[in-house]
């Protein structure tokens, strides 16, 4: 392992995943695509990690794919395969960290601080939760290099998080743009001081770990299930059977003895 992904339990049911190419604001080598894919099947393994804090190493989030790594030609899936092949390979195995952040069960909240463009973007925009420094800056990048603004889940994401016509002008202009109007158009739920965007991202996760861990795994799964509903019965009807099955987990037998009996609950043993 080359440590371009760092993780650590930073306290109880918490780790955080940092970004470990600060000399390249961390930049998506194919390095550092193949560890962030391991560390997500380690994390979907992992029943005692309930929350993770995704940030990056230095000044920057993500900037996005390392172009001087040479292109799609780097890619460890795609050897032995050129031309479209090889392009194609390479493609889905950079996408398919967005429907891994996705499927993990654990929440994810982005610690952004620095650059989050083009890939870096589209982790962000994949995490469940997102957090800016005040210096944090986004753009969709992609158009910008004679490519398609659509790449990497972003013309999926982006539009859901802050409505079509926004996400139509940031991806046909590629502009970048600040924390400040990032939490003006909702695409990120706070924005905090420089050096602290982690621990008020960990404050979060304390908030998160009050609740049942069931409840909590659910309420993402289905969050996620929802948003490409193909109606709002479909929709209800998801909530329902997940709602009886959580009846079921005893966690909702402990959260009501502990309202009457005035104390927080215990969910370790419901």
């Amino acid at each position: 392992m080359s440590e371009q992904i760092l993780l650590e339990e930073i306290r109880p049911h918490v780790a955080l995943m940092t970004l470990n190419r600060p000399d390249r604001l961390n930049a998506l080598s194919w390095e550092l695509v193949d560890e962030l894919h391991a560390t997500l099947d380690r994390l979907e393994r992992d029943n005692a990690t309930r929350v993770v804090v995704l940030t990056g190493a230095g000044r920057g989030f993500c900037s996005g794919l390392d172009l001087q790594g040479g292109g799609t030609q780097g890619a460890s899936v795609s050897d032995g395969l050129r031309g479209p092949a090889g392009g194609m390979r390479a493609q889905a195995h950079i996408a398919g960290l967005m429907t891994h952040l996705r499927r993990i069960p654990q929440p994810i909240i982005a610690a952004v601080n620095g650059a989050a463009v083009g890939g870096g973007l589209a982790l962000s925009l994949f995490s469940d939760i997102r957090v800016a420094a005040e210096s944090a800056r986004f753009g969709v990048q992609f158009i910008r290099v004679g490519l398609s603004g659509c790449d990497v889940g972003v013309s999926y994401a982006l539009p859901r998080l802050i409505g079509g016509s926004r996400a139509f002008e940031l991806m046909l202009t590629g502009r970048q743009f600040d924390a400040a109007e990032a939490e003006r158009i909702g695409l990120v739920s706070r924005v905090v001081p420089d050096g602290t965007v982690v621990d008020a991202a960990l404050a979060l996760a304390d908030d998160i770990l009050r609740h049942a861990p069931f409840g909590v795994v659910m309420t993402k799964e289905v969050m996620w299930a929802n948003l490409a509903a193909p109606s709002l019965d479909a929709a209800i009807h998801l909530e329902n059977r997940t709602q009886i099955l959580a009846s079921q987990s005893g966690d909702f037998q402990e959260a009501l003895a502990a309202f009457a009996e005035k104390r927080a609950p215990d969910f370790s043993s419901s």
